[in-house]
């Protein structure tokens, strides 16, 4: 009896590679600001980045046709007082993005499909309600003009952002908030807090359901997400300083599913997931590398699967959506690295020999394809008919 000793997957040979120089965008001033956010958005439309700006806060929003170098005078979406610390797309209108700010607001943006000719500072609502800088803003998955923040204030507001008015706050973190997943249908969030603690919330029902103390022991920052099974991937420190993820299903939070640790370094990781391929890419801001793994039924839960290393560091990073990946190309995903100058563009690609016989078949017309069968066929039965006439008059 045989036994395969690779484990058997579809992604086990993904790959990562950086575009050409010339399809990148060059010239962009990266905000400096000490926040640990991706700094960028990315949609099937538009690129948005966290930019450096004097007197208030700015990004930068371009069509993702708009390659090359930017113009040091384009015009920047402005309209908040302070630096602006995270941006969102909507996932139901790629012309909508959210921003939030240490000016204590959210703002959302309506963003036109031509090229801006001049700076947009006139947001279609702003968001008042928290006390302090608000670090994180997030759309709910599958409701529409639903928006989440959370600020320094330890204050988490759920938004009806065609009226403006908030639909519900939670006040049960006693700390600051570092992160916030939806899960798949947006009926429960999951934070993760500097008390140490990973939350579960219902904001129906405006509690929180499930809780772990100190998923990992280090004191440093860490993230969570949801994955489409309804388990939480995170990322965090051991006691030691080395970085840690784990994999824990919130109906019992006792013991982990998966625990593993990774190296030591100073960057918290920011997990970014595939819900499609059940992939998570794990990029820590100053790293030069991209760790993708995936997430299975079978032990050990958690398979690491390769890594994507450049020279340079990362400030940051986006993802962009499945829509917005070339699956003619046989790309899974694509990531937006940010460098202090620059964003580069990597592309995920699960290598495929037979997609290049597909493709060359589709882009032909099925009327010629099928003359040339029946061509061939007669072709053949000719042939096959003089071979053995031949043969009976020889005999």
């Amino acid at each position: 009896m045989s036994r395969s000793i690779v484990r058997q997957s579809k992604f086990r040979h993904v790959f990562g590679q950086a575009v050409k120089t010339e399809q990148g965008y060059d010239d962009i001033r990266v905000s400096k600001v000490t926040w640990d956010s991706s700094f960028c958005a990315v949609n099937p439309k538009f690129l948005a980045v966290i930019v450096e700006s004097s007197g208030g806060g700015a990004f930068l929003v371009l069509p993702l046709s708009k390659t090359g170098r930017v113009d040091k005078n384009y015009p920047l979406v402005v309209g908040h007082a302070g630096p602006v610390l995270d941006i969102d797309w909507c996932p139901h209108d790629d012309n909508i993005l959210a921003s939030c700010s240490e000016d204590c607001t959210a703002m959302v943006w309506q963003i036109p499909d031509h090229i801006l000719t001049r700076p947009l500072s006139d947001p279609i609502v702003v968001l008042e309600g928290h006390s302090k800088r608000v670090g994180i803003v997030s759309w709910h998955p599958t409701a529409r003009n639903i928006l989440l923040t959370a600020g320094s204030d330890n204050l988490i507001i759920i938004w009806n952002v065609g009226t403006g008015e908030p639909l519900l706050s939670m006040d049960d973190h006693p700390d600051l908030i570092y992160s916030i997943s939806w899960n798949r249908n947006g009926s429960l969030f999951c934070t993760t807090c500097k008390d140490r603690r990973l939350r579960v919330c219902d904001p129906r029902k405006r509690e929180v359901v499930a809780e772990r103390l100190a998923p990992h022991e280090g004191i440093r920052p860490m993230r969570a997400i949801f994955t489409r099974d309804g388990n939480i991937f995170t990322t965090g420190f051991t006691r030691m300083s080395q970085r840690e993820l784990g994999l824990w299903d919130p109906t019992n939070f006792e013991e982990p599913i998966a625990l593993l640790e990774l190296d030591t370094s100073n960057g918290v990781l920011l997990p970014y997931y595939d819900a499609d391929a059940n992939m998570v890419y794990l990029s820590g801001k100053g790293d030069s590398s991209v760790r993708y793994f995936e997430i299975t039924e079978e032990p050990p839960y958690v398979h690491y699967l390769n890594t994507y290393s450049s020279k340079e560091p990362q400030r940051g990073m986006g993802f962009m959506p499945k829509r917005g990946v070339d699956v003619t190309k046989c790309e899974i995903a694509r990531l937006y690295k940010l460098h202090d100058k620059k964003c580069e563009p990597i592309t995920m690609t699960v290598p495929r020999k037979v997609i290049h016989l597909w493709f060359f078949f589709s882009k032909i017309n099925f009327i010629n394809l099928q003359c040339k069968i029946q061509e061939t066929l007669h072709l053949l039965f000719c042939s096959f008919i003089l071979v053995h006439t031949s043969m009976w008059l020889h005999v």
